[in-house]
């Protein structure tokens, strides 16, 4: 199976023996255009077919992570039901595609990851994240609900009071604060990501495969069970994109001002 050919708006290579990285890349700060984010909700069923395959290096192009969904994709789901409710599925299995994906996950993050950007670095099963970047949910200063990844990770890993405080106040975290909490798993100097992350995944890649497998499935058995909650707020998520809070919230954006909700 040719990758590239199948998925064009995203990278591949294989910096070390079973370590495959997966790049994201394209418009601005890596924002996930339409064609991105439906390839990156696809792309991880392929990959399980990958001969050699032992670890997954997620990382972004040029040094930044992903900025999430680009308004390119916010105006389609706007504009067609269709788009609406093909977007929400792929929402749904942009978060579980690394989460029961069979082999190791080793996220490389740098400068900012927002939105959608955030739910693949967060959903990857090791985090490694410059102690500078910018760490941002971004939904409630969108106008919509904490869809994604939130509900279904946040709580698990900083506990409720600090989800809710990052989450409803739309507060953003460095990655040193992100690691102090809980919610990635290492933060290292910004020049020192992708060596580090890439360090990371050659051990994995060189562990167990069955082991680690076994034991990855296991753990993400707690996010299994809050199933139901992500996919609540998933739902609630998308209700917003029909609503005068969202028109306010993309306003802002573009104008580069708070928003000022009705």
């Amino acid at each position: 199976m040719d990758l590239q050919e199948r998925y064009p708006s995203l990278g591949f290579a294989w910096p070390r023996p079973g370590v495959l990285e997966l790049t994201l890349r394209g418009e601005r700060l890596n924002a996930l255009g339409p064609a991105a984010h439906r390839e990156l909700a696809r792309v991880w069923r392929d990959l399980e077919a990958v001969e050699g395959l032992r670890a997954v290096l997620l990382r972004g192009e040029g040094g930044v992570f992903s900025a999430g969904g680009s308004f390119g994709l916010i105006e389609e789901m706007r504009a067609s039901r269709e788009a609406l409710l093909r977007v929400f599925w792929e929402a749904r299995d942009l978060v579980l595609g690394p989460l029961n994906f069979p082999r190791p996950v080793v996220a490389a993050v740098e400068g900012v990851a927002v939105g959608a950007g955030l739910a693949l670095a967060l959903a990857a099963d090791i985090a490694v994240v410059g102690k500078g970047a910018r760490l941002l949910d971004g939904h409630l200063r969108l106008g919509v609900a904490a869809g994604d990844h939130a509900v279904l990770l946040w709580p698990l890993m900083v506990g409720m009071a600090k989800a809710k405080y990052h989450l409803l106040l739309n507060e953003p975290l460095t990655g040193e604060e992100a690691e102090r909490l809980g919610l990635v798993a290492l933060a290292v100097e910004d020049e020192r990501v992708y060596e580090k992350a890439l360090e990371v995944a050659e051990r994995l890649a060189q562990g167990p495969k069955e082991a680690l497998h076994h034991t990855k499935h296991a753990l993400n058995h707690w996010y299994r069970s809050f199933l139901p909650h992500f996919e609540l707020s998933l739902a609630l998520e998308f209700l917003g994109f029909s609503g005068e809070e969202l028109e306010e919230g993309l306003r802002a954006l573009k104008e580069k001002r708070p928003p000022r909700f009705p």
